[in-house]
């Protein structure tokens, strides 16, 4: 199963990779594939690319998912 997770932009590098706040977990991330993103932003995370900005909404209705389903994220 693939699976993408909300994660919000803290800092952007100079080399297109970013930290971003992963549950609660900073994580490095390359987002050359979301050139419009800025920090603040959330962004979907998978493979270590962020591959889509989305909205605060879709950040939260996801990231409530998990605290329901918190098996879901052990690994991330």
């Amino acid at each position: 199963m693939c699976l993408a997770v909300p994660a919000t932009i803290k800092t952007i590098n100079p080399d297109r990779t970013a930290i971003v706040d992963l549950l609660g977990v900073e994580r490095t991330v390359a987002i050359e594939l979301v050139p419009t993103a800025k920090v603040g932003d959330y962004v979907l995370v998978h493979a270590g690319f962020a591959i889509e900005v989305i909205s605060l909404e879709a950040a939260e209705e996801t990231l409530a998912f998990f605290r329901e389903f918190p098996e879901l994220a052990e690994g991330l």
